[in-house]
């Protein structure tokens, strides 16, 4: 936790928009830690992704297998990873009811019991069927996790800062597939998931603390509330929380004013919202479709091509401290640079990685020597885990809790996350039979042209949308005019942040 907290501090140094002073930094530096600490079921969400690794070759081992002296087929191992896949799929089209419904935080605390469950589970197996049955549950407690960092992020973060918070996901979850690798290798069976069950109570009393989002409390017309929240996110700025709550008003009025279910013909009837969708749907599908499932299953091959003698599990370390590494740069870079130009570069690095990876195990196998670049599959699969980080790994999510209206911004990021999941399923489920029929050299060109494509995608219908009001965004995809200008904005928002230092 100490170090996470260095990294917040380390994080806002890197922060700068335009002449902001250093008081508001402090601001900013607060509102990363609360969002941190709703992050911190992405953490354990992070754990539960990196599980496999450490612990699934103790299962296919009889003699080192901790739950039964029966090993683990290939089959058995692939249902790990997919089960977690159905789990998520399971709960996903229920996510959005349960949160407008219950609220975000009661949403929230629901997350962490099915966390703890399933450490549970696996912590006292018996068999191979209660991995089954946890990697399932952990599955499910995975989907509400990211649904809630979304949405909650979402909800409390202004416009400036709003893709740095939403960024913290992608990191958040790498932090805790490092924490998996290293304590999983180093710890014991027992002591390794001991360890995993304290992040959800972690969670549930950090997340304890924190209030409602200003938006679900608007509408439940609880108006006192609702500005109290505000006044705790925006560092008690009474003059900035008067003109957002007036425009937060104005935006949930608007959702009042609408049908009170909301359906899936809603998401097609005007041009902004379907082109949302559209977008969401090509940028969640083109994470998935990118290939970090297979080079994080294949990080091991592509070591051994290299001609290194380290250990797996050392070279799975190595991958997360690359990923987290990477994550930490789409962080600062994020309200930087903006969204798109890091999809685009994101996209761009990894299609050559993957071309590069394909063309050196095609010419190995044509039986030709290759020691003389045998470093060459390294190099490459490092770049690909930077390019992945620093764009298609948290640009999606950021990118899908912007592009749609106030009032169907819920169901439709649930809509996108039932798709999300099903994506992945079908990925891990058809790879393996995908390398059979092509082989791995064959796998890489498929994904180096689905970055490809993806990045034509992203190239001509995503836009930006750093440091612009939801509005605004709706406004650009129904095709109307909108006089914006970014950095005019951003000079808007520091006005606003000064101005605070006043009130």
């Amino acid at each position: 936790m100490i170090l996470i907290v260095k990294f917040c501090k380390t994080l806002i140094r890197n922060v700068k928009f335009e002449k902001l002073i250093i008081s508001k930094c402090q601001q900013i530096e607060v509102k990363i830690s609360l969002s941190f600490a709703v992050n911190l079921s992405a953490v354990t969400y992070g754990i539960i992704c990196g599980w496999p690794s450490p612990i699934v070759p103790l299962l296919m081992n009889v003699e080192k297998n901790p739950v039964i002296n029966e090993q683990m087929s290939d089959e058995g191992a692939s249902w790990i990873g997919s089960l977690l896949c159905l789990g998520g799929l399971s709960i996903a089209p229920f996510s959005s009811s349960l949160a407008e419904r219950f609220g975000r935080k009661a949403y929230g605390y629901l997350t962490a019991g099915p966390m703890f469950l399933s450490w549970l589970l696996i912590l006292f197996a018996t068999d191979h069927n209660c991995l089954y049955v946890a990697r399932f549950i952990a599955g499910v407690a995975g989907s509400m996790s990211i649904f809630i960092v979304s949405t909650y992020v979402s909800e409390i973060a202004s416009e400036n800062i709003r893709g740095l918070l939403g960024s913290l996901l992608v990191f958040a979850i790498n932090i805790g597939i490092l924490l998996a690798f290293v304590a999983g290798t180093y710890m014991s069976y027992v002591l390794f998931h001991v360890f995993c069950m304290v992040f959800p109570v972690l969670f549930a009393v950090s997340f304890f603390f924190l209030p409602e989002t200003p938006v679900y409390l608007l509408k439940r017309n609880r108006i006192s509330e609702a500005t109290r929240s505000l006044l705790y996110y925006r560092g008690n700025n009474k003059a900035l929380v008067s003109e957002e709550l007036s425009r937060l008003q104005t935006q949930v009025k608007s959702s009042v004013d609408q049908p009170n279910s909301i359906s899936l013909c809603d998401l097609v009837r005007d041009p902004a919202t379907l082109k949302g969708l559209i977008i969401s749907f090509g940028l969640l599908g083109g994470q998935q479709l990118s290939g970090i499932f297979a080079m994080v299953s294949y990080a091991e091959t592509i070591f051994k091509m290299a001609g290194a003698s380290l250990q797996p599990e050392v070279s799975a370390i190595i991958i997360g401290v690359i990923q987290v590494f990477s994550s930490y740069l789409s962080t600062v870079l994020m309200e930087r640079a903006g969204r798109r130009p890091l999809i685009l570069v994101s996209c761009a690095g990894m299609c050559i990685c993957h071309f590069i990876l394909g063309s050196f195990c095609y010419v190995q196998s044509s039986g030709h020597d290759l020691s003389s670049i045998s470093f060459l599959p390294i190099i490459a699969l490092s770049a690909y885990m930077v390019s992945y980080c620093l764009g298609m790994g948290p640009a999606p999510f950021v990118v899908a809790s912007e592009v749609f209206r106030t009032e169907v911004s819920s169901f439709a990021n649930t809509v996108c996350f039932v798709f999300l999941w099903g994506m992945a399923f079908t990925v891990i489920k058809l790879f393996g039979p995908l390398m059979s029929l092509v082989g791995i050299e064959g796998c890489f060109m498929i994904l180096g042209c689905m970055c490809a494509g993806c990045f034509v995608f992203s190239y001509y219908l995503v836009p930006e949308t750093k440091g612009r009001k939801r509005e605004d965004i709706v406004n650009e995809l129904n095709n109307n005019q909108v006089n914006f200008n970014t950095k005019e904005h951003m000079i808007d928002n520091s006005k606003d942040l000064i101005m605070s230092e006043r009130v």
